[in-house]
């Protein structure tokens, strides 16, 4: 398998189920994330929290990714603090992972315990430095500074 870099987008912030959520956007060469694959990526979002109630500040960092097989939405959700609970959907035809609708607007949860690919894994430490930076460090949580403190875009997988 080949490696190459792939391109990474910022997109605005957004409050989903009560949640604040700062968005990632992977995209392979060539292709492209359209507005109905989004706006479905982010009505299914909720199904991918925590199932249980936390004090932590609601914050939850998605990185959306189109490849070639087809779309991931990955919900990195901040709990107990100091802890990232994970959990993972998936669009496409893609039987491995769950998903047998070809339609990239049917989101569906990924069954598997995965975390994320090389792709979607490097917003993860800028995301851990700055939630340190913000929330955990200071005496007094800056938790709108946490939200506005995100990951250049550019070329991702190094």
């Amino acid at each position: 398998m080949a490696f190459y870099e792939k391109e990474l987008a910022v997109k605005k912030p957004l409050v989903v189920a009560g949640r604040h959520v700062k968005r990632y956007e992977v995209v392979t060469p060539g292709l492209e994330i359209t507005d109905d694959i989004r706006d479905a990526a982010y009505a299914f979002l909720p199904q991918i929290y925590p199932d249980f109630e936390d004090p932590t500040p609601p914050a939850t960092v998605t990185v959306l990714h189109r490849s070639a097989a087809g779309m991931y939405l990955n919900a990195y959700n901040w709990v107990w603090d100091n802890v990232l609970h994970c959990r993972t959907a998936v669009s496409g035809d893609q039987p491995f992972l769950g998903s047998t609708d070809p339609d990239l607007t049917h989101f569906t949860v990924i069954p598997k315990d995965l975390i994320g690919c090389v792709w979607e894994l490097p917003p993860l430490a800028h995301e851990r430095t700055a939630w340190v930076r913000h929330v955990l460090e200071p005496d007094t949580p800056d938790f709108e500074g946490y939200l506005g403190d995100v990951m250049a875009e550019g070329l991702v997988g190094r």
